[in-house]
């Protein structure tokens, strides 16, 4: 069931005696850690009210195809691009015959054919209109079409009758959901990132600083959510909006972001230290802004900071501990001698003096160094090179070397 942790699972119900327990099935997900959101058709409210489904999930529970207070009123398209998992727990007869019709007369209808993303359907009826052959022939039509039939189960019904029709139990719906995402790389793991740069201040207005701008270790959160990890982005100051469905803790100083890297530690599975951490910080912080004087040359006195990555990897129980070297020059030289004089289990190596990648651009281009290979990757956006990244760190994760396909390997 973590495998449902950071899911947007969106729960459309409609009308049915099985709608009860849709409330449970919202208590199971919303506990597994998804976020869900609920869709409720007119007859739906007619068997369990919107204000339970509201007090499970945590959110509004969503009635009305052309929504005012949604962004531009168009909550369908919304809620449909919000969603990982559609599932429909009760579909009813009626619905399941709109939906093989195309039709888009609800809200519920409406986001169906709107989503990219796959629907799965919980039937629940009667056993009479289950075995019916336009029930039958709708439910063959979805089926074809890649939507995803679940049940439904045999047993006594409501009305009295036996047979089958009856709602999937609420755990085995919550389970199969769970099961929806077993592929993904990180599912269930917890994942530290550190981004951006420090800043150490001299005086109540200035600072030292570099040219870190965030975005390779905001595009690795985003990557990891996506590969199903929990997900804690740390991060200095930077001008990037933080990816959803991650727990952003933002500081100024090496100090605070060393003191957020430790909090919960012990919980976590993958830490990554993007963030280019300043090495020195003043040994006093002056009261009031520092006047220029007569003096043409001024001295400051600094102090080292802690090293952030080297005291995560020194931690008894520490996680897999992943650094990056930026450099300007002997690249492999410099990532190795981190590596081991750090005892980190894996450098991310990048060049940050050629041209068009590294701080402030949008592309770059990084080797993978273990205590075994290097490993070049190709030049290419911070975004897709994210992706990249994480799927070789899950495979070391799990104590597999990724296998070298059209990569430049080396060593």
């Amino acid at each position: 069931m973590h495998r449902l942790t950071n899911r947007h699972i969106l729960l459309g119900i409609t009308g049915g005696i099985a709608a009860y327990k849709s409330a449970e099935l919202t208590r199971l997900l919303k506990k597994a850690g998804a976020d869900v959101r609920v869709v409720m058709t007119p007859a739906a409210t007619e068997f369990i009210t919107p204000l339970t489904l509201q007090a499970l999930s945590g959110h509004p529970v969503h009635l009305q195809l052309l929504d005012p207070e949604a962004e531009a009123g168009m909550g369908h398209i919304e809620l449909a691009r919000w969603a990982d998992r559609i599932l429909i727990a009760p579909a009813s007869a009626d619905f399941i015959a709109r939906f093989a019709a195309g039709m888009g007369n609800d809200l519920l209808s409406t986001l169906c054919l709107a989503t990219q993303a796959p629907v799965c359907l919980a039937p629940a009826m009667n056993q009479a209109m289950w075995k019916d052959p336009q029930t039958q022939a709708n439910v063959s039509k979805l089926d074809a079409q890649g939507i995803k039939i679940w049940g439904p189960d045999a047993g006594e019904q409501a009305c009295g009758d036996t047979g089958p029709g009856r709602m999937l139990e609420p755990t085995d719906l919550a389970e199969r959901l769970a099961a929806e995402f077993e592929h993904l790389a990180l599912s269930g793991r917890s994942v530290f990132i550190t981004a951006g740069p420090t800043r150490e201040p001299l005086d109540p207005v200035r600072f030292i600083s570099n040219h870190s701008s965030g975005k390779m270790g905001y595009a690795l959160a985003q990557a990891a959510v996506d590969a199903g990890a929990r997900v804690k982005l740390i991060s200095g100051p930077v001008n990037l909006e933080p990816p959803e469905r991650v727990e952003l803790v933002q500081v100024e100083t090496a100090e605070q972001m060393l003191a957020a890297s430790l909090d919960g530690l012990a919980e976590c599975d993958l830490f990554i230290g993007a963030a280019a951490v300043a090495d020195y910080r003043p040994v006093a912080i002056a009261e009031h802004k520092i006047k220029k004087g007569h003096e043409e040359i001024m001295e400051l006195r600094l102090v080292k900071n802690p090293d952030i990555i080297a005291t995560v990897a020194a931690q008894p129980q520490h996680p897999f501990t992943v650094g990056f070297a930026a450099e300007t020059r002997d690249l492999l030289h410099y990532a190795r001698d981190k590596l081991l004089r750090k005892q980190l289990d894996l450098v991310i190596a990048n060049d940050v003096s050629a041209p068009g990648i590294g701080f402030n651009s949008n592309d770059n281009q990084v080797t993978l160094v273990s205590a075994t290979t290097d490993q070049t990757l190709p030049q290419t956006s911070k975004r897709l090179l994210a992706r990249q990244l994480i799927e070789h760190l899950a495979d070391y994760l799990n104590h597999a070397e990724p296998t070298p396909s059209d990569e430049k390997a080396t060593g």
